[in-house]
């Protein structure tokens, strides 16, 4: 279990340092990365509370590529020559999940089953912060992870929405549908189109992976099986896309 996580990516460290500054550890920046930051985000009082050590563009870099072998990652050059050494964010459990159901007149979830592409991951957490989602569900064996390459993507999304992590997402679906939770799952070859699927109490939307779709497994338990239904000549869409066109659809 990892004991730290970077954050890069200008938008990303703002949203950290606004919303969990208790879990800064470190900020490491150029002059010229520290002097863009504060342009960019105009936090010029709030990042004062941090001791930023300040290096020179090689070192940046230098140091940057020591957290990722740390982590065990692949070395990505840092953009905007400032990066955060944070806490890694706190994930929940169904129990936490279902808790919250029950105290919420309106719950939204996003569920991925094996979508495990970093850039895709990211890209659904960003959409689903925008569209408000309370919490994204993830099967423990294909879960997509977090580090540098995801909070970079994420714009800072992933301090807005919640993860929970589960054994089986099958059962955490059965069980959220006898909590009367509304679950939708997206799937080409479906032949719901959606329309009369109630989203006015709890929903959540179950999204498959990138090449395959839903798992047998999940898509034998969703409550509604539907299909995004093309104008045109391509027939399927990519999960980030399709995450994002269900989201406006089905969760407004």
């Amino acid at each position: 279990m990892k004991t730290f996580d970077l954050i890069v990516g200008i938008h990303s460290i703002a949203e950290a340092i606004t919303n969990r500054p208790s879990a800064v550890r470190k900020i490491i920046a150029t002059a010229e990365g520290l002097k863009e930051f504060r342009k960019k985000t105009r936090l010029d009082k709030e990042i004062k509370q941090f001791d930023v050590k300040i290096v020179s563009p090689h070192d940046v870099q230098k140091m940057a590529e020591q957290f990722y072998k740390e982590l065990e990652l692949s070395f990505q050059r840092v953009p905007s020559q400032i990066f955060m050494v944070v806490d890694p964010v706190e994930t929940y459990d169904l129990a936490w999940l279902y808790d919250q159901i029950d105290k919420s007149p309106r719950y939204k979830i996003l569920c991925l089953d094996q979508v495990t592409d970093v850039h895709n991951a990211a890209a659904i957490m960003r959409t689903a912060a925008f569209y408000g989602v309370d919490c994204v569900v993830t099967g423990a064996k294909g879960h997509f992870g977090t580090g540098p390459s995801f909070a970079r993507i994420a714009s800072g999304a992933i301090e807005h929405v919640n993860i929970v992590i589960c054994s089986s997402l099958p059962k955490a679906i059965t069980k959220l549908i006898e909590k009367n939770v509304s679950v939708i799952g997206f799937s080409e070859h479906a032949k719901e189109d959606g329309d009369g699927v109630d989203t006015s109490g709890h929903v959540a939307l179950v999204l498959g992976a990138e090449d395959v779709g839903m798992s047998n497994a999940v898509s034998r338990v969703v409550e509604h099986r539907v299909a995004i239904k093309p104008l045109g000549k391509i027939k399927s869409l990519n999960v980030s896309v399709a995450a994002a066109i269900a989201m406006e659809r089905w969760l407004k």
